[in-house]
């Protein structure tokens, strides 16, 4: 009896309207998808081929010296990136780990780019706020192999879509954190920088932005952890890097490569994650 209820309203073809959406995005918008692939795509392999080509020890020294200073000038970050990249090069990963640097870049700085202008305008409007909420919750429950999807119809195989699931997956907690950090400013200081006649964007940047800049930076800081943990997915996509030689050596039950591929990871986590948290803490100290 239950049964035939349930059977008694016909099936919602969610399953064919979502394939013909995808399929008429692709054609409709294929002047933009092309040339996004094509063109940053070049300049992704031009970034990737230009690090590739500077001596291992220099970026070595500069990562460590950015370590070294970011951190208070103290030597244990510094001295834990000398170690942890000697091992990564001498493994022989160094320019898996290269294609790896340069996907987390780019995607969590075009995340930054979007994320930070959609979490000012959340943070100014309610109404603004009341339709980008569900659509960050329906990106960060989302399971990231879904994001796959879109990004081969789109951009096809390779970093390209690599970068674009990532981009998605990384994004919310920057544009979370932005709302939430403006929201916090002190009513005081802004009605203070409101009677000394500030516009809108001098108390924005001014007043508003400096006070939510912790704030923010925690943001960006999970931002580039989401960016970095999707290396792996993106491998199944054929984005390269270290999480290529993951995947492939779980494919083959290669334990040994696959292991130091993901300690390869472990390591350029730990660096960029130290890094930012204690950009953070030297904001927050300033």
């Amino acid at each position: 009896m239950l049964d035939d209820l349930l059977d008694f309203v016909p099936k919602i073809p969610i399953s064919e309207g979502t394939k013909w959406f995808t399929d008429w995005l692709t054609s409709t918008f294929a002047f933009l998808f092309d040339p996004i692939k094509e063109h940053f795509g070049n300049f992704m392999n031009f970034t990737s081929d230009t690090l590739v080509s500077i001596p291992p020890v220099i970026i070595i020294i500069i990562v460590a010296l950015i370590a070294f200073f970011i951190s208070g000038k103290k030597f244990g970050l510094a001295a834990f990136s000398i170690v942890g990249l000697w091992l990564v090069y001498n493994q022989g990963f160094w320019d898996h780990l290269i294609d790896t640097l340069t996907l987390v870049i780019l995607a969590s700085v075009l995340s930054v780019i979007i994320g930070v202008p959609f979490g000012i305008l959340m943070s100014k409007s309610r109404i603004a706020e009341a339709i980008i909420s569900p659509i960050l919750d329906f990106m960060q429950t989302m399971p990231a192999f879904v994001y796959l999807i879109p990004a081969v119809a789109f951009f096809g195989i390779g970093m390209v879509p690599g970068v674009f699931a990532s981009l998605i997956f990384a994004t919310p907690p920057t544009v979370r954190f932005t709302n939430l950090g403006i929201r916090q400013v002190s009513n005081e200081l802004v009605e203070a920088s409101e009677a000394f006649g500030s516009t809108g964007a001098q108390k924005l940047f001014k007043v508003e932005l400096p006070m939510a800049k912790a704030t923010i930076m925690a943001g960006i800081n999970q931002t580039v952890m989401l960016a970095l943990s999707m290396v792996v997915i993106a491998s199944m996509i054929g984005a390269p890097g270290l999480g290529r030689e993951v995947l492939s050596s779980l494919q083959r039950a290669q334990v040994g490569s696959g292991f130091v591929a993901g300690l390869g990871i472990v390591i350029l986590a730990i660096i960029i994650d130290r890094i930012t948290q204690n950009m953070n803490k030297r904001k927050k100290a300033s």
